[in-house]
């Protein structure tokens, strides 16, 4: 079967290339998985490169989610879901005509949910629902979150509204702020302004933030400690800046703050049966219900990794860039 993927780590677009590999085969727990969309994420590349949590043997085929129809069922998995649609995320090997996942894992989606919607439902808004549960933070609180104009910080701008909590939104440029509020998206403050953290002051009031999420690092990640009230929380989970996270320690002491990491990987191992149930069924309404946006970017085939690279890393696009076999 046609695939991307690597026999070295390094730039993707260097790097990854379309070849033929075996076509797997469905092993006792797992579902084979015909791929009808799979989507570009940021740590699908940092993978690619070998500066990613988990590094794969190689060689290896890239991505991690897709939506497929499965094709064929292991030993001891229900036959009932040959020939559904499902919703795969967290298997490796994506970026192919074909691929095998754990039946545990897999989502069954309504008929009416999108192929584009359903590609793109599990690592990013099921990590921003998880996010937001991590934060413990009710009706009311205020959030401060950086790059909220990423893929997680739209999804958790519509379940802050959802679910009452107040959310400031920080974006790297000014032009970042129109794009949000045509989404319906208030309290955007873009950090190129040399007055920023006074623009987000004004905004949160003299309690400050119960909670801060960022995804970004470097000078503005650091500042958020100043945004934050007594007894906050800092949860860190990127460093799109490619630079260090550097927090004074005044506002950690005098605040008594909490700073955390996140990986949604290991949040969701973590997680319960019901919590996960119950937060999936969260999303899947949000999604039916026209709340929950989730489009593709564009599409490309498996003969242009390339080309999906790069259009996946470039600044404006409107969702994720998708390969479809």
């Amino acid at each position: 079967m046609r695939s991307i993927g690597h026999d070295t780590f390094g730039a993707p677009e260097q790097v990854l290339t379309t070849r033929e590999v075996p076509a797997p085969e469905a092993g006792p727990g797992q579902v084979l998985v015909r791929t009808v969309l799979a989507p570009i994420h940021n740590h699908d590349l940092v993978t690619v490169t070998g500066n990613y949590g988990v590094r794969p043997e190689l060689p290896a085929v890239g991505g991690t989610e897709a939506v497929g129809v499965v094709e064929a069922v292991g030993e001891g998995v229900d036959e009932a879901l040959v020939g559904r649609r499902v919703s795969v995320a967290g298997a490796p090997g994506t970026w192919a005509e074909q691929f095998v996942a754990p039946a545990a894992g897999v989502i069954p989606v309504p008929d009416a949910m999108s192929d584009e919607a359903a590609a793109q439902l599990v690592a990013m808004p099921f990590s921003a629902i998880s996010l937001v549960e991590f934060l413990d933070v009710e009706a009311g609180d205020w959030v401060v979150q950086t790059a909220a104009n990423g893929a997680v910080g739209k999804v958790v701008a519509v379940l802050a509204k959802a679910r009452g909590i107040n959310l400031l939104n920080l974006v790297r440029r000014s032009e970042a702020v129109a794009e949000l509020a045509a989404l319906g998206i208030d309290d955007v403050v873009a950090t190129d302004s040399p007055d920023w953290l006074e623009q987000a002051h004004a905004i949160l009031g003299e309690a400050g933030a119960r909670a801060a999420i960022d995804s970004v690092g470097g000078e503005v990640g650091g500042a958020l400690v100043e945004l934050l009230g007594e007894d906050g929380l800092l949860v860190t989970f990127g460093a799109a800046s490619n630079q260090p996270l550097v927090i004074g320690s005044g506002p950690v002491i005098f605040k008594h703050l909490t700073v955390k990491g996140f990986w949604g990987a290991k949040v969701s191992a973590r997680m319960s049966d019901e919590d996960r149930a119950r937060l999936f069924g969260e999303l899947i309404s949000l999604v039916l219900d026209g709340s929950l946006v989730l489009t593709s970017g564009g599409t490309f085939g498996l003969d242009d990794p390339t080309g999906a690279v790069v259009a996946s890393q470039s600044a404006g696009r409107s969702g994720k860039i998708m390969f479809r076999p």
